[in-house]
């Protein structure tokens, strides 16, 4: 019977790459691998999974802007730690930066977060699956702004949008090695994050949706373990929405216009 599997996060110190942390610790006593470019905060969450779950918990503290940090991660975690089943790209950064003021800098370290980084993590991960003769499953954290730009938001937006094409690109070429790609694109979830902080009147305009709350963090890693799962088999290259029907429309806008009018009616 085979072991737990080994699932590496990125992002993993809080918010929704902790809770996908939790989860596969939890609910299968997965192997987990967190990566994060926070040391403290990583290590107050491997000891949390350790003490309320048992599990097996390793750190690796890596700022994933560097491309050799991104390219080298997957294979020291493989190397350090066994072979790796599951990879779930979950960090990235959300700078409020104004279009007029945007750097080269500034645009650039969020599209190297957000998007180079996964890429340079799955190609590792399809070369090791292919090498090993084993199958795998990566799922990237997309965003609904990914269809919906927002302002001082243009970098990020922008990089989810390429994080989804991403996900299809990499499906494409990684399926025919049994190595599946996939996306979940959460709605606002409620998180404490130093790394990505939002005022309350932001996370008010910004979270309505037709199931009248906002997400936590459980409720993206639900959709992560599915996606990575044997029920899922059979999917690649999708992006999964997961956020309260917010991608389907708004509840925040009145009725257009009371009643008909004599052209409506005739």
């Amino acid at each position: 019977m085979a072991g737990p599997r080994h699932v590496l996060v990125t992002g993993a110190a809080s918010g929704i790459g902790a809770g996908i942390c939790e989860l596969f610790a939890s609910a299968e006593g997965a192997r987990i691998t967190a990566v994060d470019v926070r040391a403290d905060t990583l290590a107050d969450l491997a000891g949390r999974l350790r003490a309320d779950h048992g599990a097996d918990v390793g750190e690796i503290v890596a700022d994933l802007a560097g491309a050799d940090a991104a390219a080298e991660l997957l294979d020291r975690a493989w190397r350090d730690r066994g072979p790796v089943d599951v990879v779930v790209n979950a960090a990235g950064i959300y700078p409020a930066t104004p279009f007029l003021e945007m750097t080269a800098a500034q645009w650039d370290r969020v599209q190297n977060v957000n998007v180079r980084a996964p890429m340079l993590v799955t190609a590792a991960f399809g070369r090791a699956c292919a090498a090993a003769g084993r199958t795998g499953s990566v799922v990237n954290i997309a965003s609904g702004a990914a269809l919906r730009a927002r302002p001082g938001a243009a970098h990020y937006c922008t990089s989810k949008a390429a994080l989804e094409m991403l996900t299809k690109a990499a499906a494409v070429e990684l399926g025919p090695l049994g190595v599946r790609v996939n996306a979940v694109s959460p709605g606002f979830v409620t998180v404490d994050s130093a790394a990505n902080p939002v005022t309350e009147e932001y996370a008010d305009a910004v979270s309505a949706n037709p199931l009248g709350r906002r997400g936590l963090p459980l409720d993206i890693a639900r959709a992560v373990r599915w996606l990575a799962g044997q029920e899922a088999e059979w999917v690649t290259g999708t992006v999964v929405r997961v956020d309260g029907g917010a991608s389907a429309g708004t509840t925040a806008l009145p009725l257009h216009w009371k009643g008909t009018s004599e052209v409506q009616t005739a």
